[in-house]
């Protein structure tokens, strides 16, 4: 596929731009700062900015499809939707929080005693995301939430599925970098959870 990728050099962007193109994928990867992409085999990096959704626009037309990876205080949502609307591109995946995931029936992790409290402005910003995104009548959007931790690890390509609850396992709730990216270049490939979230862990 031609795959635009907002946000390509962030900890989660690098990872899926690396699965992307490992997998054969062609990626627009769109950055405030695209120079560190430059010369890597099978991208077209390019300078985007996330308050311009018109310059955005036109940097996505003519995808096959758009994914965000990036933070939800750094952009307003309307703005990116409109882009993405604008661009005539309808399979949008966005890289989501897990703060909205319920912990138990109608209890949501970042309501939870113990959450965080640096990780909640974020946490409430893509929460409110997810919200917006499900009242989007045009676009063919999925929503893909980590686990409670994620970080920087090992691409396995064993993990486990789920919807709107926090996956755990013995030792808590993660997946890597790597393995988030594994799960979403797969919904991408094989589509599952069109105009849902669902989420990824071990």
């Amino acid at each position: 596929m031609n795959v635009a990728l907002i946000g390509a050099t962030g900890n989660v962007g690098t990872r899926i731009l690396a699965e992307l193109t490992s997998r054969g994928h062609a990626v627009t990867a769109i950055a405030r700062n695209p120079a560190k992409l430059d010369g890597l085999p099978g991208v077209s990096a390019r300078t985007g900015d996330v308050h311009d959704p018109d310059g955005l626009a036109a940097l996505l037309a003519g995808h096959d499809a758009v994914i965000s990876s990036i933070h939800f205080l750094d952009f307003d949502p309307a703005k990116l939707v409109a882009a993405v609307r604008a661009s005539g591109v309808r399979r949008y995946l966005a890289v989501g929080g897990a703060g909205s995931l319920e912990v138990a029936p109608g209890v949501r992790l970042i309501d939870s005693p113990n959450f965080p409290a640096e990780y909640k402005s974020e946490a409430a910003a893509g929460a409110a995301y997810l919200d917006r995104l499900k009242a989007e009548a045009e676009l063919d959007w999925t929503f893909l939430s980590p686990s409670a931790l994620i970080g920087p690890g090992t691409r396995t390509g064993t993990f486990r599925l789920g919807a709107d609850q926090l996956l755990t396992h013995e030792n808590g709730s993660s997946i890597s970098y790597e393995d988030y990216a594994v799960a979403l270049v797969d919904e991408l490939e094989r589509p599952a959870h069109s105009r849902k979230r669902f989420t990824v862990g071990y």
